[in-house]
């Protein structure tokens, strides 16, 4: 059975689609065998999103006030009740997303695993619709969206109190299906025959050929019946396609002469045949098209930079497209969408023009006719590179910069990037750690796996590029890696500290800062460890041998092995209360601020918890977790500021 009306008005934000609209008003009221998860799914460019987009317009109780609802068929319009949460997966690892749903349910939980418990003590059913699971992650070249249903939706959908509804791939409908009793899931296939909208379609076709959309210059649109007849042979032509229909329509319009509407041979059935048609008819060949959307195929995030464009295109078709680019805004117009971003002073990519392809199937299309997609993602990642100025990724475009690291994983060469300090502190820690946990860790140099370890401080806190430079040159310091510590030194920031040095000994339960005379009259600051008994060089301090110390220079961080722990000097209270400096502590975090002042200048955060600290006088801080001890120089305040 296909979808109809009915007699009713359809719905007027998606035309139709009445049958899959009663379905999930029947699941957000909780109708007696309605199932309690729903999976919309269908072929890439079926309508999934617009479907739960006019669903949820039913459920807002603001939107419900700006439509007719009395003209709709009653069984599709669910009652005035609590509008189900809405959550978008679009970019967001399932870390991210999982978080998300944490905070709007105001959820308190330090793991992970935590959350499902609160949410599954919450009085109320949690109602929750989740759209473009095929578009997880912030990378593309992952496996995000498997990711997404595996360890947050399945276990989710497993909870008695969730009623879920999410829109997926159907690759992933089983993954989700996996573990739920027999009636617990609904599958709505937007194209199967009984949730297939043929007469949706030819309407959505009759209003975009519309005088008010199309113009009035436009033969085959003035008189309602032409529209009527071309409509009904795109309906006929596009299959169970929204988007053939969309993009059918699209291609006439930009280009009708030459268009016979008698002729349905000329309209598309599928998204290949909507792009080689319109190069057709515009005298064009239909690879030079293919050619000049590859580089939107293969992009990451919302899209890429005008001003890339023509480059890109370049590096993908081994030849100049520049030309090409500069006159075929009629021939690539039909699926390609700029996205204005929003002006905003504080954000250097506001006021930008991104070019993204009209539908993510377009991208499927163009992929899948390219030779070697991997080889195009090369010449991507090797014009990218070209275009940082002076190499200097301060200087970066935006997104060169935050994805260079997506087009070099796709491939294969994201290794070989990850040598840069520069680039781990400029770009976007969100997409650079998303690929870099991609690779292989075997396969990472020293460099990268620092970086990954240190990931997690940089995107849970979203800390500027001064504090991403500043933990990762302590983070390097730690992992005997002194040199990439300097260039971040070079970077021209001010950094809050520099790491002196960094001891890998295990077990350290106290640290102590002092000072061991010497006959001259003058002292060596020292830093004094207390470890297990038997760790290499340590002093036993007590008679039954149940704590030993290591005894440590400052500056230098000399081994003093020979050093009479009982000479060593510890500051009084008077002198630590004297010093510019003092220290605060919790759990995972430490804070150097200015006595006189009040300002924090230093704060340490780490991804295991702090076992010991101490502040020098002079501004030396010495630190112990599981993985030993370091001691930091805290940059002294500028009396001038």
């Amino acid at each position: 059975m296909t979808d109809s009306t009915g007699g009713y008005a359809p719905h007027p934000h998606i035309g139709g689609r009445t049958n899959a609209l009663r379905a999930l008003a029947a699941w957000h009221m909780a109708w007696p065998g309605a199932p309690r998860v729903v999976a919309l799914t269908g072929n890439s460019g079926s309508g999934r999103s617009r479907l739960l987009t006019g669903f949820l317009m039913l459920c807002d109780p603001e939107t419900r006030k700006q439509l007719d609802l009395n003209r709709l068929d009653p069984s599709s319009v669910p009652p005035e009740l609590p509008a189900p949460a809405a959550a978008n997966a679009r970019g967001l690892t399932a870390q991210q997303f999982l978080w998300a749903l944490a905070d709007h349910y105001e959820v308190q939980a330090d793991r992970t695993e935590d959350i499902y418990a609160e949410l599954a003590a919450i009085d109320e059913p949690v109602s929750l619709v989740v759209l473009d699971v095929d578009q997880a992650g912030p990378v593309r070249h992952t496996d995000e969206p498997s990711v997404l249903v595996r360890h947050v939706l399945r276990p989710l959908a497993a909870l008695d109190s969730v009623r879920l509804v999410a829109e997926l791939p159907r690759h992933l409908v089983t993954e989700l299906a996996e573990g739920l009793p027999s009636g617990a899931l609904r599958i709505i296939d937007l194209d199967e025959p009984q949730w297939a909208d043929p007469e949706g379609l030819v309407r959505h076709a009759e209003a975009a050929l519309s005088p008010q959309f199309a113009g009035t210059d436009v033969p085959f649109t003035e008189h309602p019946e032409d529209r009527r007849a071309l409509a009904a042979a795109i309906g006929r032509r596009a299959g169970t396609s929204p988007l053939v229909v969309q993009l059918a329509v699209r291609s006439i319009l930009t280009a009708p002469g030459g268009f016979d509407p008698a002729d349905e041979s000329q309209l598309p059935t599928s998204v290949g045949e909507a792009l080689d048609l319109h190069a057709g008819r515009l005298g064009a060949d239909p690879r030079t098209l293919r050619l000049m959307l590859a580089p939107l195929a293969l992009a990451e995030a919302d899209g890429i930079p005008a001003h890339l464009w023509a480059r890109l295109a370049s590096a993908v078709a081994g030849q100049d497209m520049s030309q090409a680019i500069a006159d075929g805004m009629l021939l690539a117009g039909p699926f390609v969408q700029p996205v204005a971003q929003k002006a905003d002073e504080g954000d250097e990519n506001s006021g930008r023009t991104l070019l993204r392809l009209l539908h993510p199937a377009v991208g499927d299309e163009i992929r899948a006719g390219l030779p070697n997609v991997r080889a195009a993602q090369t010449q991507i990642a090797m014009a990218l590179l070209d275009a940082v100025p002076e190499q200097d990724w301060s200087k970066a475009d935006p997104y060169v910069r935050d994805h260079i690291a997506g087009h070099t994983l796709a491939a294969g060469l994201l290794p070989q990037l990850l040598t840069d300090p520069g680039l781990f502190v400029h770009a976007d820690p969100v997409p650079l750690r998303a690929a870099i946990e991609a690779f292989p860790v075997e396969a990472l140099g020293a460099p990268a796996r620092t970086y990954l370890r240190a990931a997690p401080l940089l995107t849970r806190n979203e800390v500027s590029e001064l504090w991403r430079a500043a933990l990762l040159e302590t983070a390097f310091v730690e992992d005997g890696l002194p040199e990439y510590a300097d260039a971040l030194h070079r970077l021209g920031f001010e950094l809050p500290w520099q790491t002196l040095w960094s001891l890998p000994v295990a077990g350290i339960s106290d640290v102590t800062v002092g000072s061991l005379p010497d006959a001259e009259g003058s002292a060596t600051r020292v830093a004094v460890l207390v470890v297990p008994p038997g760790t290499p060089g340590a002093h036993p301090i007590d008679e039954g041998g149940g704590s030993a110390v290591l005894v440590r220079g400052l500056v230098p961080p000399d081994d003093l092995g020979d050093a009479e722990p009982g000479q060593i000097l510890r500051p009084s209270e008077e002198e630590r209360a004297a010093a510019p400096l003092g220290l605060s502590r919790g759990a995972d975090y430490l804070r150097v601020w200015d006595r006189a002042s009040e300002e924090v200048v230093a704060a340490l955060i780490s991804d295991v918890p702090f076992t010991s600290a101490d502040l020098s006088p002079d501004g030396i801080l010495v630190v112990a977790t599981e993985r030993g001890a370091k001691a930091l120089r805290i940059r002294p305040v500028d009396p001038r500021r």
